[in-house]
């Protein structure tokens, strides 16, 4: 079967360019490995989020005594949680075969491995297209220490579908998939202890924005140790997990009764037979150019396959970015300016260069903090416990990245997303009308704060 492109893997970088080709008059064939929505949908993101906003709304219940809520008592049914959570996984899932119907694209629930450059197979059958689209996602990454694949150790895909709430939970990484799950399971009543190999949680983060995390989050009752090198794990005869790691020289223990391993993802390069197709790669992924063409003419790599930067959004723009280059137009997509967050409580959100990479790439900076305590609508929520720090080039004032602690914090790096792909500058921003009360008036102060 011969379609104008083959694209290999449902998550969102797979679907949407699949959808966006379909909408172009292209006809297009998607292999769907696993489940429709890939990682992201069915084991990352929005699982996660699911259960982010079940722990807050434990969270505020717990709190409910400084709201005016007195004598108030509840219980947590944590089957119910996993019900709300697969029920909306299921709901997205319908829509976006729903959606692919529509439009008419070939879907074939089935893995695909090349053939040659032009071929791919998959239940026996051959399809071939001009054009072929990677989009096969990634894997969760384990630590190769003794005793990383014993029965107990969960990855981020495990844990979102056992059916309790840990007593207590041990987690190797600091990254955002580790923050997350800390936040989360120390809301719903888990003793929990991150151990992480670098100085500092959220590696990618500012490290002002990661300080604050540690902070508030050690306050809620999570313990972090950073610069922390997990070199053992074992089950004892009572069936407790044992992680002995290396601290300044020594050697500690922490027990407990579950643990997580979320030391990041690898792309997922088996099983693609890149060698039939002559595509180059390792298991660090796909190298691509930035529009995403392998060393192979007619082959692109999209999202986390190409490690560039594995983010859900940053797949679908990729593959908006790999369709122009087969059509030949012509785009303004900004991937140096690329909003993230990490949904602990409080929240955290980023966009553009921190304070640590402009210094390394010599740029002279102006920074401008504000804090959540000063804030009309935070206070009134309940929310002070936050902090904004933008940064802006001294030379002209451009806006070059914006880090965020507090309450929504993701949205309102998005705004500052927004600003940055306008090149806004310090005083444009200092004329811009915010609304009054909005938590997004702590951007405002902060630029209003700027030495």
């Amino acid at each position: 079967m011969k379609t104008d492109i083959i694209i290999i893997g449902a998550g969102p970088g797979g679907y949407e360019t699949a959808l966006a080709a379909a909408k172009r008059g292209k006809s297009v064939t998607l292999f769907n490995g696993e489940n429709l929505g890939g990682t992201c949908l069915n084991e990352g993101c929005i699982p996660t989020k699911c259960l982010c906003r079940n722990a807050e709304i434990v969270s505020n219940f717990k709190n409910g005594e400084e709201f005016g809520i007195d004598d108030f008592s509840f219980s947590v049914d944590y089957n119910k949680i996993l019900a709300r959570k697969n029920n909306v996984i299921e709901t997205l899932r319908g829509g976006i075969d729903m959606m692919l119907k529509q439009a008419k694209v070939n879907v074939v629930n089935a893995f695909a491995s090349f053939k040659d450059a032009k071929t791919v197979i998959a239940n026996g059958e051959e399809y071939t297209a001009d054009n072929i689209i990677i989009a096969s996602g990634s894997t969760s990454k384990s630590l190769p220490i003794p005793g990383h694949d014993l029965e107990c150790v969960m990855d981020s895909t495990k844990i979102l579908n056992i059916e309790y709430i840990p007593a207590s939970l041990t987690i190797i990484g600091g990254g955002v998939i580790g923050m997350e799950f800390a936040s989360i399971f120390s809301q719903l009543g888990s003793q929990v202890t991150v151990i992480e190999f670098m100085k500092q949680i959220l590696p990618p983060f500012d490290s002002d924005i990661a300080k604050r995390l540690k902070q508030a989050l050690t306050k809620k009752g999570v313990k972090i140790v950073t610069g922390a090198a997990a070199k053992e794990i074992r089950q004892n005869e009572f069936y407790e997990i044992e992680v002995t790691y290396e601290l300044k020289g020594k050697e500690e223990k922490v027990v407990s009764s579950d643990l997580l391993m979320a030391v990041g993802r690898a792309p997922r390069v088996a099983g693609l037979n890149l060698e039939a197709a002559g595509v180059a790669y390792s298991p660090k992924g796909i190298p691509v150019n930035d529009n995403m063409q392998t060393n192979v003419e007619g082959i692109y790599a999209i999202g986390d396959v190409n490690a560039r930067m594995m983010l859900a959004h940053v797949a679908s723009f990729q593959g908006v970015r790999a369709l122009n280059a087969i059509d030949g137009k012509p785009d303004n997509i900004r991937f140096d300016i690329v909003p993230s967050a990490v949904f602990t409580v409080p929240e955290c959100g980023m966009v553009g260069k921190t304070e640590e990479q402009c210094k390394a790439e010599g740029i002279e900076i102006r920074v401008g903090q504000s804090f959540f305590r000063a804030n009309g609508k935070a206070l009134a929520m309940g929310e002070s416990e936050g902090l904004c720090k933008l940064i802006f080039r001294k030379e002209d004032g451009m806006l070059l990245g914006a880090h965020i602690m507090g309450v929504e914090s993701a949205d309102l790096s998005q705004q500052c997303a927004d600003m940055m792909n306008r090149d806004t500058t310090l005083t444009e921003l200092v004329d811009t009308i915010f609304g009054h009360p909005t938590v997004s008036e702590v951007i405002l102060s902060a630029a209003h704060a700027v030495k």
